[in-house]
């Protein structure tokens, strides 16, 4: 029998239509024979729809005609219920769309790649490729995530940040701070924002106050980093799990300002139809010296197995030319296209990395059925329990004096 895959894309982000291109990509490469596919996108409004007429791109250009071929869908937040049911049941016929295998989110982006999509799928016990809640969580936030590689002793850029309450009561000190810290010029960006959403340079006080409102305009924290005047933008895939992966080969981005922009990594098709990250003009592999490009590798699974990913990732570097340090810049946990132009060059297409994601997805969900989930005690049939509100109302009579 074929496995059903159930693609889900789209969402309440920014990056809506980067992950419907990364969706169609998936879903082209997928080998029809193995998989059941089944398309859900999610809008930009949290409303699920599925249908055959999500799978041409081309249809997104109108998506009130798109949304009026499919129907709305939804999943129940129940484990073990793994069916996809239709939101207006007909008069006569089944609720139930499809039973799921597994899903394949291609999401990005807030509200998304967070661990937010990552939750619900735990509650409905359904496998799923990519990083679990906690790593999605951990990747998606650039601040928890140099916390933690930090503290693993895994190069990060120096940084500070505040959050957009401490901006519009402290300002004059958030200032100082930055000032005091890292000094002009500096990088600007949302704390969980991905695509270069929201991020700016900035070389004074009054170019630094314009990017943190612009920043504000998208998240709660922001974080800024110490700008590298001589800088080399390099990225790597890894594949694998939080104890067994392997690194791609690296490639240089070709960015066209100060920072890798939206435009840069979307919209460099010549005039033609995006084609997402595959878009990006970019060397690959990378020229770079075989000690550099061995660091980088080893970083990456590093920063990997640090955050307990699984599945895909592609972790960003920075080089600073002037002195050849290398850190490392942020951690995509599902990244655009699904970087499958960087596992092309390691003998991997498009269909075998997607089997390799969803082989990950199911050993995962296997050995967490061997975890336990029940401490097989009753404390409501042990006896004596029942003076706990009780004790607890005496102390709240003698404390709450």
């Amino acid at each position: 029998m074929k496995t059903n895959v159930g693609v889900v894309f789209g969402g309440r982000s920014v990056e809506n239509e980067i992950s419907v291109i990364t969706a169609n990509q998936a879903m082209a490469a997928m080998d029809r024979d193995k998989y059941e596919i089944t398309p859900i996108y999610i809008t930009k409004e949290g409303k699920w729809y599925s249908g055959d007429a999500l799978l041409n791109v081309a249809n997104y250009r109108n998506t009130k005609k798109l949304l009026s071929m499919c129907e709305e869908v939804y999943m129940r937040p129940v484990y073990g219920d793994t069916n996809l049911y239709r939101c207006k049941k007909p008069l006569f016929g089944k609720a139930v769309v499809t039973k799921l295998d597994v899903i394949l989110p291609a999401l990005h982006g807030t509200n998304c790649e967070d661990g937010t999509f990552q939750g619900v799928m735990e509650f409905c016990g359904i496998p799923y490729t990519g990083c679990n809640t906690l790593a999605s969580a951990n990747g998606m936030d650039k601040i928890t995530m140099k916390m933690i590689l930090k503290e693993c002793g895994i190069p990060v850029i120096d940084y500070c940040w505040f959050s957009d309450k401490e901006w519009n009561d402290k300002q004059e000190s958030t200032i100082a701070q930055v000032e005091e810290k890292l000094g002009y010029p500096v990088i600007v960006k949302p704390a969980n924002s991905g695509s270069s959403v929201g991020i700016r340079a900035a070389h004074n006080r009054e170019e630094f106050m314009e990017a943190v409102d612009y920043a504000i305009s998208f998240t709660t924290r922001i974080i800024i980093e110490k700008y590298v005047q001589k800088l080399k933008e390099v990225n790597c895939a890894v594949l694998g799990n939080y104890y067994e992966c392997e690194a791609s080969v690296c490639e240089v981005p070709v960015r066209s300002g100060e920072i890798l922009s939206y435009q840069d990594k979307y919209m460099n098709g010549g005039g033609k139809q995006s084609q997402g990250m595959q878009s990006t003009v970019r060397e690959i592999p990378a020229n770079l010296p075989e000690a550099s490009t061995q660091f980088i590798q080893k970083a990456a699974c590093d920063t990997f197995r640090a955050l307990s990913c699984d599945g895909v990732a592609r972790i960003d570097f920075i080089i600073d030319e002037a002195t050849d340090e290398i850190f490392v810049n942020e951690i995509n946990t599902i990244p655009g296209s699904l970087s499958f132009y960087l596992w092309e060059y390691s003998g991997y297409n498009f269909g075998t990395l997607v089997d390799k994601l969803i082989e990950i997805a199911l050993r995962r969900k296997q050995e967490a059925g061997f975890k336990a989930v029940n401490y097989g005690e009753n404390i409501f049939a042990a006896g004596g329990t029942g003076g706990g509100a009780k004790n607890g109302a005496k102390m709240g009579g003698k404390f709450g004096k």
